[in-house]
């Protein structure tokens, strides 16, 4: 669809339900409101139409998947994975819980599934806001800090954590609880799909909640799969 000044909001939505998201971030009702055109929807909200138009139009532009990351150097990837995924995250999570308990309420006397749902990603979401946190303030520096060490010649102070393995064991606890808990709610809501009778608003969680799946096992791969066992090896290699 080649969105326009005079395309209704609804009728934007309903062509992509992802542009929901652009609409509740700046406040337009997509919703019960959507019959009015992006223009007027502008108008009414004092937002820079241009602006609107130029996020609406590129919200299917993914992230290229086809980088090499296993020959990145770590700190390139670590800054990639608080820069991409960690931002990600914390941008999505309000976004999705009030689309939650929005939901919940509206619907969930005749879906209960919703109700568990926003339960579920209430809990994910604590759970990555502290998670994000101690890996940026913690485990993160450190990982840069055994690379300058190794790139000067010298050893990494010590830790009050002791070795990497610590911290990077509790990280992927968490990334196993985290996994379960969008498996329990991925279960719950058939896969992400909606009832036929869905308003835009219950369409536009599940697909959030698809996409914040789908982010959240490309960031855990980076991290499982190559950032720690790099760091692993790196402190392995520092203590020599």
């Amino acid at each position: 669809m080649n969105i326009t000044e005079n395309n209704t909001v609804a009728e934007i939505v309903t062509n992509n339900i992802k542009t929901a998201d652009v609409f509740k971030k700046n406040g337009i009702d997509f919703c019960c409101g959507g019959g009015i055109s992006i223009k007027r929807a502008c108008e009414k909200k004092d937002l820079p139409l241009e602006e609107i138009l130029n996020e609406l139009a590129n919200i299917n532009n993914p992230v290229s998947n086809a980088y090499n990351y296993d020959n990145w150097k770590l700190d390139f990837l670590v800054d990639h994975i608080v820069n991409i995924h960690h931002t990600y995250v914390t941008e999505s999570i309000p976004l999705i819980l009030q689309y939650a308990a929005r939901v919940a309420k509206v619907h969930g006397h005749h879906y209960t599934e919703v109700v568990e749902i926003n339960r579920l990603f209430i809990d994910v979401a604590n759970e990555l806001s502290s998670h994000l946190k101690k890996e940026e303030q913690v485990l993160f520096p450190f990982i840069k800090e055994l690379l300058k060490a190794d790139s000067i010649g010298e050893k990494a102070a010590k830790q009050h954590f002791g070795t990497v393995n610590n911290p990077i064991r509790m990280m992927e606890e968490e990334h196993e609880n985290a996994g379960d808990i969008m498996k329990e709610i991925k279960k719950l809501s058939n896969n992400f799909t909606p009832p036929e009778s869905a308003c835009n608003t219950f369409k536009a969680l599940y697909a959030k909640l698809e996409e914040f799946e789908q982010d959240l096992h490309q960031h855990i791969h980076l991290e499982n799969n190559i950032l720690f066992p790099k760091a692993i090896l790196l402190e392995k290699k520092n203590n020599q």
